[in-house]
This record gives C-alpha cells, structure tokens and sequence, in this order.
C-alpha cells in the first residue's frame, strides 16, 4: 500500500482546534488500523495536541494540519502556521508547573522532529514529527 495523505485545513483558527485536530487524527489513524485506545494511538493524539497547541500560543493559530502514513513505516505529522520562528526550548523551570514540556515531549515519543520555512514570500513554517508506525510491514 502507497503513502496515503490526510490535510485538514485551519486558515489560522484556534477556537477548538486542538480537540477539531485531535479527533481529525484519530479517524485517521482509525482508518488506517491502528488500535484504538492504544499506548501508539493515545502518543499521536498528545504530540498533534502539543503541535497544534505550540501553533495557537505562539504562531496565531495552525494554517493546516497534514498527516502522511506509510504502512508499516512511519506516520509523519505536520502543522503549518505564519510564524518563520522555529522552537525552541524554553528555559528549564520548575517543572511541577504547566507550560515549556511540549518539546521535551516531542524528544521523547517522537522518532525525529524538526521545523522548515515555508518556501515564497508569504512567511511561516512547517513543524514536523515523524513516529513509527505499530503496524507490521504488509507482505508483498
């Protein structure tokens, strides 16, 4: 089975986007077999969440949401929004406190991650995640 892509555009909205994009993921990757509930499923909807969130804090808002899976290889996550500013970690904190974890999420459950300006004149970037996928490769 080839790549398949699911995008779900946002215009910059953030009332409700996170819950809109975390269920838009979990059909998703319902529709691609992955076992509802499970730890891999329940670790995508926390790094969209996180994403999506980083999107509205501090870029205005996602423009799009783009999942791309490949069976038995890898799920790739991308939020685009129209901040050029990359991530970066904030300053360690107390860390009973909410706030500046996303990142250190994103190091721990995702496989790699990263950021890309997005290419012509209009500003913003492209913040990425990839994670294996928990299916088995298809037989050929």
């Amino acid at each position: 089975m080839a790549e398949q892509t699911r995008r779900l555009v946002l215009g910059g909205a953030t009332a409700g986007v996170v819950t809109r994009c975390r269920d838009f993921t979990r059909r998703a990757l319902a529709d691609w077999l992955w076992v509802p509930g499970s730890e891999a499923e329940e670790d995508v909807l926390l790094l969209v969440s996180e994403l999506v969130t980083n999107a509205c804090l501090h870029a205005g808002g996602p423009r799009e949401l783009v999942l791309r899976y490949a069976p038995g290889g890898r799920l790739r996550v991308e939020v685009t929004d129209d901040s050029p500013e990359p991530p970066k970690p904030r300053p360690v904190q107390d860390r009973s406190r909410p706030g500046g974890h996303g990142l250190v999420l994103l190091n721990v459950l995702a496989r790699s991650w990263g950021s890309a300006p997005l290419p012509g004149p209009r500003p913003g970037k492209t913040v990425w995640l990839e994670v294996p996928s928990p299916l088995p490769e298809p037989e050929p």
